[in-house]
């Protein structure tokens, strides 16, 4: 897969990029835990039975799995913020459609577009790596990925107030007025990456891979419905295996796959999704445990008796705690290296579940129990796009973190089915009524605490990133940067980026291409222009040069692979000089 740049300049990223990319990740992550404070109402309120009403809550969750790679891919090919918008915008669609009506079936099909907006925490991701400068992109990433939890976390209070005191419909209206609210921030402050990945996009790929996860979280889902030894579950799993090996035949044989699965096969891009789904499997439990315990009657002998809106706040500090986290993962990060934030999150995680056991008889315990799962869930949602972006080239970027994001999504899936046949077989039926017990809430948090210690157990067999993409996500300040910028100067290439008139470009974007046409290191020029890049072996590469106002420049060069750098001015429109 090859990188090129747009012919066309592009404005510089401003100081607003990060939040307002930061708030769309949020803004999407409100359409997972939307319907939460009414799901027990929905088949009323819908009309329909139980069973049926599910589906409201399961078609977000397929379709969201099934755009989030495809959204990244186009992204790469097509432009990042191109399609952030056009996912928002799908979701404000979604929003208003089920926003105006009370029947099942228009329902669900506004659910469904709604899900497609989770490509946008990829895209933003992607984004990011493409227009901001080393020393501000850990944190970035972080803040952005941890927004998919911040958002959820957040959106449980907000929906229950409005569930509780106006009509449910108002919760789809405030969605929509969110995405438009997004889509304009978008608009007025970010700007398009000049990345692009050549090739065209791999639709029989986007078809295969949407069935084959189709028929994989489709019997997950529904598993506990349909019976998990019924005829239906078994033959979809197995539908699932047959389609998805099928795909992957047929990934390995394209030119220009969806998903490149020779990169998605290298150690630490297969450990980092791996240890994804583990994490998705312990933010989700905390999601399902804490508000039916609060909002069980004291009757039970367990119950916290709390209203709905109460319940939503005990666990906001979830999503709080996960966006404060963002500055603290970017110091630790910057010393320790992504592999021992993940680790040290998973820790943290594992304590706050294990200390939940017996953290269960009082609001304010579940408030601790939030806060602490908030700080371990924050550092190892921020360390996984960093370990992603480590290990990938650019022009994959947005394809790997969309990946990244589904391994996720399928961890939350496998979360809800587990813990909700448990809750279920545990459960005291009263008048008719399952009522989940402590037994079953305790069972489930021990779920959640074995998952976390697989996925230590995968972060711990991660390598240590190499000195290129450590020097580039972990400077987090701008005199740890320039220490990596002298550290790199002693093997790679340095020099200036000038306009024709010979004066230096600042912020000019500089590319380092190798022989495959692969990215191997991106940079931009500083005040005075001067630029430096890494090689992580000898041999021919070409440099791209563009900036706002300018246009592209390429130069071919070649480094020996020794301690001595290769000084080589590019001139924006002109040639190269090598000094």
């Amino acid at each position: 897969m090859t990188l090129t740049t747009t012919s066309r300049p592009t404005r510089s990223a401003s100081g607003a990029v990060v939040p307002v990319l930061a708030f769309a990740g949020i803004v999407v992550a409100v359409m997972q835990t939307l319907l939460v404070p009414v799901i027990k109402d929905l088949p009323q309120l819908l009309n329909t039975s139980p069973s049926n009403a599910t589906w409201v809550l399961t078609s977000t969750l397929l379709s969201g799995a099934v755009a989030t790679p495809i959204m990244g891919r186009l992204g790469d090919l097509y432009g990042k913020r191109r399609m952030l918008i056009t996912s928002l915008a799908v979701m404000v669609v979604g929003a208003l459609i089920s926003a105006f009506t009370s029947a099942l079936l228009p329902m669900i099909v506004g659910r469904t577009l709604q899900g497609f907006a989770m490509g946008a925490i990829p895209l933003g991701i992607g984004l990011m790596r493409d227009m901001l400068p080393r020393e501000k992109l850990g944190s970035a990433m972080a803040l952005m990925s941890s927004s998919i939890g911040v958002g959820g976390g957040l959106a449980l209070p907000a929906a229950a107030l409005v569930a509780q005191h106006t009509d449910w419909h108002a919760l789809f209206y405030g969605a929509a007025g969110l995405g438009v609210l997004s889509i304009g921030l978008t608009l007025l402050t970010v700007p398009e990456s000049p990345m692009r990945a050549e090739g065209s996009f791999d639709l029989l790929g986007a078809l295969g891979l949407s069935a084959g996860l189709v028929l994989f979280l489709l019997p997950i889902t529904k598993g506990s419905d349909w019976g998990w030894s019924s005829a239906t579950t078994l033959g979809l799993f197995a539908a699932a295996v047959v389609v998805l090996l099928l795909w992957g035949l047929l990934e390995l044989r394209v030119a220009a796959p969806l998903v490149d699965l020779r990169t998605t096969a290298r150690r630490e891009v297969l450990l980092t999704n791996l240890a994804s789904i583990m994490v998705g499997v312990a933010f989700y439990v905390v999601s399902l445990v804490l508000p039916q315990l609060l909002q069980l009657p004291t009757a039970t002998g367990y119950g916290l008796g709390q209203s709905m809106v109460v319940a939503g706040l005990c666990v906001a500090p979830l999503g709080l705690t996960m966006m404060f986290t963002a500055p603290v993962y970017a110091r630790l990060s910057a010393r320790y290296g992504p592999k021992v934030t993940l680790i040290l999150g998973l820790l943290i995680i594992a304590i706050g579940y294990g200390g939940g056991l017996g953290l269960m008889s009082a609001a304010w315990q579940t408030v601790v129990t939030s806060v602490m799962l908030g700080a371990g869930i924050g550092l190892a949602y921020s360390s996984l796009p960093a370990l992603i972006v480590g290990a990938v080239p650019a022009s994959e970027t947005g394809a790997a973190n969309g990946l990244n994001t589904l391994m996720r999504s399928i961890g939350t899936s496998v979360s809800s089915a587990v813990v909700g046949m448990v809750l279920a077989n545990t459960a005291d039926h009263v008048g008719g009524v399952a009522v989940p017990t402590m037994h079953g809430f305790r069972v489930s948090f021990l779920i959640a605490t074995a998952a976390v210690a697989l996925g230590l157990l995968l972060a711990l067999f991660l390598p240590r990133p190499n000195r290129q993409a450590a020097s580039q996500l972990r400077a987090s300040s701008e005199e740890e940067a320039n220490l990596a910028r002298a550290e790199e100067v002693l093997r790679g290439f340095r020099g200036r980026v000038l306009d024709a008139d010979g004066a230096p470009v600042a912020r000019a974007k500089v590319t380092l291409i190798d022989r495959r046409g692969r990215q191997a290191g991106a940079t931009l020029s500083a005040e005075d222009g001067s630029y430096v890049l890494a090689v992580p072996a000898e041999g021919p590469y070409v440099l791209a040069a563009r900036a706002a106002g300018h246009g592209p420049h390429a130069s071919s060069a070649t480094h020996a692979g020794d301690d001595r750098p290769v000084d080589l001015d590019l001139s924006l429109p002109g040639e190269a000089v090598t000094a």
